[in-house]
């Protein structure tokens, strides 16, 4: 059997207890004993491996609401160990571990002992004897908010019980790798039992031979003849509930009850089974107030500690007092701290005849009665009915009767009429504000608490006007009840805490009306001057949703955030990056639509005021992230935040510029072709002043001149015809292919570029290698020498400063191929190129000097002044494998 109870915020553990002297665990009562059935086994703790300060092994032998039981040393040596000795020798059946919440270990051995074993008694050589394992879960499914109660059922007799930790569950919580035990629990009989069992058994066989019946058929089937029964009283679950004293009172009203059964008085046993399961939850409440009590001291507001002792004492006399007055337990055996006079709740004039309210602990605003008609042992008429005025009562006070003719009655807030709810909320506010000032402090709190139990369940009436008023009452008490008497935050704070959960549930009722109504006034309430400093309602805000909350209290939570976000910052409002973000993020996974659309706006919020802060809670903004439409949305919306251009933006602009670029080489090819054009002009104007040129020179003819043309033997017409443009060579082999073939080959102007092989004039290769060759991004210009060098070079180059520095392009030509400076103009370009005198890095002038005769001095000059000036109209020319480019085009067609 396993169980999971609630584990609790603060230190202090809250777990119950028996009524058990220090230093031992609850004591077995006697009815057990003569019944011999399994019952508590009380121990002592004899060794433990180690443990931290505060936390040791002798708290296991005390059950009670604040135990905070074992721990181990921190960082310590697995496994651990506990070794515990019972009061007897005894025969054990079941044992009971409350395990700590994330402090888990893995497993628990269990060994048990007749006796210690030598490392203990040197002259005792007893050894343990194993029993098994436990495996505790490692708490991930609460979050390590609940413990785990594990029951192992067992048959051993021993006095000695070792319990051996193992390694812990590793959790966020357990910082320091320990292992603890908040309580144990040990169940079993006296090992001599076993054998009377054993008599028993045989005698009762006998019995049932001969015929004899001894045993009472009303009784078949209960506890009283069962010798494996275990009473609930005996179980860890109750002595980690219960008030001390509460327990020792249900365990002698269990033993009476037991007599009354056993003498035949059921109607009085009837009276004690219902007062033992009414004083179970007194003590459980009991119990709670002692926990409370003890947290309060931990965070050192002794005025709420002392407010929890007060509520206790109260309690307890009004329990007490109701007990001794229906005689179910001897007066002597209860403490009264101090009699309080018991008040009705309603005269007999009320307007609506409310049954009298009981305080025990039923459920907040559960109004049940627990009556009893069977008479007592002194045969009284009456009944029992254990009935504790609701205003002296420690959680749900109600308003104190200082006045003897109180013109108010505050029951009309319980009854079934929905206009005398309303008009109780009504008066109510009224008393309040007629209040004097003078009050004193203990008055006007009590009657603020009162004032506020009422409003939290006219907060869930049904009926508008009941719940709006509800809410005009608590904005008087926030606002002008509590300012006017000056009491301190903490009374804001409670009329905060106990009414903002039930709000938030109204937001997401059904009544859209309703819904608008509590969003309206949370976000009105969260802006009081008073309500702001506390920081309360949005630690409330920023709760993760949960999966299986309805949809209109998802989406009023996440409207109210977004709201007040933006009335209240994430300064000192108790809104923060984090708790803001995290909740966001978190968000954006809700199944509504809406919901998960109001959590970008509220991304998009904190984005405009926290910029890059924000981006840590995202994921990165990639292809892959941006598949979620979600997020591409948050990071466009980023995007416009800084003025950036989003993704479509950018798809726009790149097509508008693709769109640009296509309009704009289509105007190139638009504006090339009438450049084209306008050389096919030029080159009919050149044509025609050529042909004009041909009638001088036939007149010179005639008076004696012969021109160059006619001095060759070369018709006027074909005066172009076999000539290379460059160098000025003529040759009958200059067809068009004999041509190409000059120009790729041996003119002597020309030269291969060595990176991408075509032929450019050598006077242009500096240009070409930086703007028009195929490795022209590997090339920069040298600022010294206007040349075109390697860019992994350039830097050494400039750096060495080795080169021949460049005179400007009017004063001098540079040459490519040897580095030097030469006259200006085209004819000095020929001059250097192909004269004896000129370039020595030309490879071509140096073969053909190599190879060819000398030409002679008379067709030298009149080959050199045959060719015609500006040759630049061709920079490149094709190899005789290629096709025409452009410029071998023009010179062609000039040619």
């Amino acid at each position: 059997m396993e169980s999971s109870l609630p584990g609790e915020r603060c230190t202090l553990a809250f777990v119950g207890m028996s009524m058990a002297a220090p230093g031992t665990t609850g004591i077995p009562h006697a009815s057990a004993q003569t019944c011999r059935m399994p019952h508590k086994i009380g121990f002592v703790v004899v060794s433990s491996s180690g443990h931290e300060d505060g936390f040791s092994a002798r708290e296991l032998m005390i059950h009670a609401p604040t135990v905070s039981g074992w721990r181990s040393p921190r960082f310590c040596q697995f496994p651990q160990e506990i070794v515990l000795q019972m009061v007897e020798r005894c025969r054990i059946r079941k044992l009971q571990l409350l395990a700590h919440q994330y402090m888990i270990s893995s497993k628990i051995e269990f060994y048990i002992s007749e006796s210690l074993p030598e490392y203990f008694a040197p002259y005792q050589a007893e050894r343990f004897r194993r029993l098994g394992y436990v495996s505790l879960c490692d708490n991930e499914k609460t979050g390590c908010k609940a413990r785990e109660l594990k029951s192992v059922y067992v048959d051993a007799v021993g006095q000695f019980l070792k319990l051996i930790f193992h390694q812990n569950h590793v959790n966020k919580y357990n910082i320091y790798n320990q292992v603890a035990l908040v309580a144990i629990n040990i169940i079993g009989d006296p090992a001599d039992f076993s054998d009377e069992s054993n008599t028993a058994s045989r005698e009762k066989l006998i019995d049932h031979y001969l015929g004899h019946n001894s045993e009472d058929p009303a009784l078949e089937g209960t506890y009283a003849r069962k010798s494996d029964y275990i009473s609930p009283l005996d179980d860890l679950a109750f002595d980690m509930y219960q008030d001390p004293e509460v327990a020792q009172i249900i365990r002698k009203l269990d033993e009476r009850k037991r007599e009354a059964v056993q003498k035949e008085r059921y109607d009085y046993a009837k009276k004690l089974k219902q007062a033992i399961a009414d004083l179970q939850k007194v003590g459980e409440r009991l119990g709670r107030y002692e926990v409370e009590k003890r947290c309060a001291v931990e965070k050192e507001d002794y005025d709420l500690a002392k407010e929890k002792k007060q509520q206790m004492e109260q309690y307890r006399a009004e329990v007490y007092e109701q007990l001794e007055l229906h005689s179910l337990l001897d007066a002597e055996l209860m403490r009264r701290p101090f009699d309080l006079p018991l008040q009705p709740l309603a005269r007999s004039g009320s307007p609506c005849h409310q049954k009298p309210m009981p305080s025990l602990p039923q459920l907040e605003e559960r109004g049940t009665e627990n009556q009893f008609a069977e008479p007592f042992l002194q045969e009284k008429p009456s009944s029992y009915s254990l009935t504790i005025s609701p205003q002296h009562s420690a959680v749900d006070p109600l308003l104190p009767a200082t006045d003897p003719h109180p013109k108010i009655n505050v029951a009309g807030a319980y009854c079934k009429t929905w206009s005398y709810r309303e008009d109780a909320l009504l008066a109510l506010s009224k008393k309040l504000m007629e209040m004097p000032v003078g009050t004193p402090k203990e008055d006007l709190k009590n009657t603020l608490r009162a004032s506020v139990f009422l409003v939290r369940r006219a907060i869930k009436d049904i009926v508008t006007s009941v719940f709006q008023a509800s809410l005009k009452l608590l904005k008087m008490i926030i606002t002008q009840y509590i300012p006017k008497h000056k009491l301190s935050k903490l009374e804001t704070a409670h009329c905060v805490e106990r009414t903002i959960p039930v709000l938030l549930t109204r937001t997401g009722d059904s009544s859209a009306r309703l819904r608008v109504t509590a969003a309206n006034f949370i976000q009105e309430m969260a802006l009081f001057k008073e309500v702001t400093s506390l920081q309360i309602i949005p630690s409330y805000l920023v709760q993760p949703l949960k999966a299986n909350s309805s949809v209109h209290l998802a989406m009023s939570q996440m409207g109210l955030l977004a709201r007040l976000l933006k009335d209240l910052g994430t300064g000192s409002s108790g809104f923060t990056i984090d708790n803001v973000m995290k909740f966001s993020v978190s968000a954006l996974e809700h199944r509504v639509y809406e919901v998960r659309e109001t959590a970008v706006r509220i991304i998009l919020d904190m984005y405009r005021q926290h910029q890059a802060s924000i981006l840590e809670y995202l994921p990165p903004d990639d292809s892959n992230t941006r598949r979620n439409i979600l997020y591409k949305t948050i990071f466009e919306g980023f995007a416009k935040i800084d003025g950036r251009p989003t993704d479509a933006e950018m798809r726009a602009r790149r097509k508008a510029a693709t769109e640009e670029a296509e309009k704009q080489k289509k105007e190139e090819i638009k504006a090339l072709q009438g450049q084209l054009a306008a050389l096919k002009e030029i080159q009919a104007e050149v044509q025609e002043k050529e042909s004009d040129a041909v009638k001088p020179k036939n007149q010179d003819i005639q008076g004696g001149k012969a021109a160059p043309a006619e001095a060759l033997g070369i018709p006027d017409e074909h005066y172009l015809d076999n000539l290379c443009i460059f160098c000025g060579e003529r040759s009958e082999s200059f067809t068009e292919e004999g041509l190409d073939l000059h120009y790729w080959k041996h003119c002597l102007m020309l030269t291969r570029c060595d990176h991408c092989k075509q032929v450019v004039e050598i006077s242009s290769l500096t240009e070409h290698l930086l703007t028009e060759c195929d490795k022209k991004d590997g090339f920069g210009k040298c600022y010294r020498c206007s040349e075109a060098v390697f860019k992994e070079e350039l830097p050494r180059h400039i750096k060495h400063k080795d080169c021949n520095p460049a005179k400007p392009e009017k004063l001098a030509n540079r040459c490519p191929l040897c580095h030097e400076n030469f006259s200006p103009g085209e004819e000095a370009w020929k001059a250097h190129l192909m004269g004896p005198a000129g370039c020595t890095m030309n490879l071509r002038k140096t073969h053909i000097l190599q190879k060819a005769p000398a030409l002679q001095p008379g067709k030298s000059s009149a080959v050199a002044a045959s060719g015609p000036s500006g040759s630049k109209a061709g920079s490149k020319i094709p190899t005789p494998k290629g096709g025409l480019s452009k410029s071998s085009s023009r010179t062609h067609a000039k040619r």
